[in-house]
């Protein structure tokens, strides 16, 4: 099959660009403020409702409603922090003293640690998966595979079963721990038996389970990810110590990605200071009341904060994987310059994008059997995901959003490379021209692109609140200046992929 060479973006004058930054940077800093004051104003109802805590910095609250930020905040400060670190310094002990029994150690030390968090029934429960997993896997039947691994995954969601498991921990808390460890190990689990059924690696029953067992409780990668497969997993991790080349720059590495982590976790700090989003989304009466500018500042930060949140937890461990040389996803990549549906998935969160596509997309045919099994492909991975991340309804109507926005993104693209409408466009636009163009179209996906992450972010009444107020009450007002800076962003990210840093 023979590749195309990717269509160049034209360059477009220094000035415009110029204006197209300002414009963007001035509307985040406007609208953030305008979220700023209008959260001190209404300071006073927002902690009677929501529990605002003291705050970090001087003069200012804390809002924890972001549930997954306080979590993994307290179960840092609890032990997460203490055992990645250890994870860190045993790494390094080994690999200067016993740099064959690297994968041994760091596996047991993995078990401990998950022991010493989940308790041994927690424990037992993933041992149990594995081991059903593994059995099956030996089959060497994908489909059994699949059927075993998603009923394994179903188990999250059994009312008797999870009464069981929460009668063995003493605060809710703990009990969501083993929720996202049964969750994320479940990507492993299809992982390992998808490859043994493609091809098995060249070992024993005993040593295809120890590095089961390792992939999966690899410790930086344990409790919320990014994950990697199996295939990846094993093939660096089994390179030999003569193979590796450790750089000798590894401590300066630790200190600047140390020092990057501190600053992400820093500004998502002070975001959750200065702007009371994740307070103001759960209250009907003041979506409704927000100021435009203010309102957009509310979409802004709620995307970014998320985005400045998984540099965090994704960060972490992957600076640790990368010290065990490993090769972790990239981190995720801002949203601010995201501008279509597709680019989203492929480079927020890497590792489950290339998961989707290896286990998922691919098999099913993908774009390999025409258009109609590329659409369906890419509906049964967005199905998929729904799933796995609980299948409520907004989640159902998230992946549905995100289904249908790249099918039609496909469809644009696929329409325009057509060679009947290829040459209209070249005889009529200048390659300049083509360019706002195509940052014209993408302001439009952005915006749907935005309003499906509210929806995931803050429920189906968030999303209906702000389709509402932007685009039926706001078609003639809040629409258009919207639409204009979103065109601004998508320039800005169109020239961050034609010249990446």
């Amino acid at each position: 099959m023979t590749s195309k060479s990717k269509p160049q973006l034209s360059p477009l004058s220094w000035a415009e660009i110029l204006v197209y930054w300002v414009l963007s940077f001035g509307s985040h800093l406007y609208s953030f403020y305008q979220l700023h004051k209008f959260s001190k104003e209404h300071e006073a109802g927002l902690e009677r409702e929501f529990e605002l805590e003291k705050g970090l910095l001087k003069g200012y609250k804390r809002d924890p409603s972001d549930f997954e930020w306080s979590f993994w905040t307290v179960w840092a400060k609890k032990s997460l922090l203490w055992t990645l670190i250890g994870h860190g310094v045993i790494s390094r002990l080994v690999d200067i003293f016993y740099p064959k029994l690297r994968a041994p150690v760091l596996t047991v030390f993995g078990l401990l640690a998950a022991s010493s968090v989940l308790g041994i029934k927690g424990v037992s429960v993933l041992l149990l998966h594995l081991g059903a997993s593994f059995s099956v896997a030996q089959l060497r039947k994908p489909a059994l595979s699949w059927t075993c691994n998603l009923l394994l995954l179903s188990t999250l969601y059994i009312q008797p079963l999870q009464e069981i498991e929460r009668g063995w921990y003493s605060s809710e808390e703990e009990y969501y721990l083993l929720l996202f460890s049964v969750a994320v190990c479940g990507l492993r689990f299809i992982s390992f038996s998808l490859e043994h059924c493609w091809s098995p690696l060249d070992l024993g029953a005993l040593a295809q389970l120890f590095w089961l067992l390792s992939y999966t409780f690899y410790h930086p990668f344990f409790y919320n990810g990014p994950i990697i497969t199996y295939k990846a997993y094993t093939e660096q991790m089994m390179k030999s110590a003569e193979e590796k080349n450790r750089a000798n720059s590894g401590l300066t590495y630790l200190v600047l990605r140390s020092g990057q982590i501190l600053l992400w976790w820093s500004m998502a700090e002070y975001m959750i200071h200065i702007m009371y989003m994740h307070s103001i989304q759960s209250n009907e009466t003041f979506l409704d009341i927000l100021p435009p500018w203010a309102l957009g500042g509310l979409a802004l930060a709620l995307v970014q904060f998320f985005y400045v949140k998984y540099l965090v937890l994704f960060g972490l461990p992957c600076m640790l994987a990368t010290l065990d040389e490993l090769v972790p996803p990239k981190l995720p990549r801002c949203v601010s310059i995201m501008y279509s549906f597709t680019g989203m998935w492929r480079h927020f969160d890497e590792g489950l994008y290339r998961w989707l596509i290896r286990y998922i997309y691919v098999p099913l045919g993908g774009s390999q059997h025409g258009p109609l099994w590329k659409v369906l492909s890419t509906g049964l991975a967005f199905g998929f995901i729904c799933l796995w991340h609980g299948g409520h309804d907004y989640l159902q109507y998230w992946a549905l959003m995100n289904w249908t926005g790249v099918v039609v993104e496909y469809g644009v693209k696929s329409l325009f490379a057509s060679s009947y409408f290829r040459s209209i466009v070249e005889q009529n636009f200048s390659m300049a021209m083509q360019r706002r163009c195509t940052a014209f179209l993408a302001a439009f996906s952005t915006a749907m692109l935005i309003l499906s992450n509210l929806v995931f972010l803050g429920g189906i009444n968030v999303g209906r609140i702000f389709w509402k107020r932007v685009f039926i009450q706001g078609w003639s007002t809040i629409a258009p200046p919207m639409l204009g800076f979103l065109y601004c962003f998508a320039q800005i990210g169109l020239e961050w992929t034609s010249h990446p840093p």
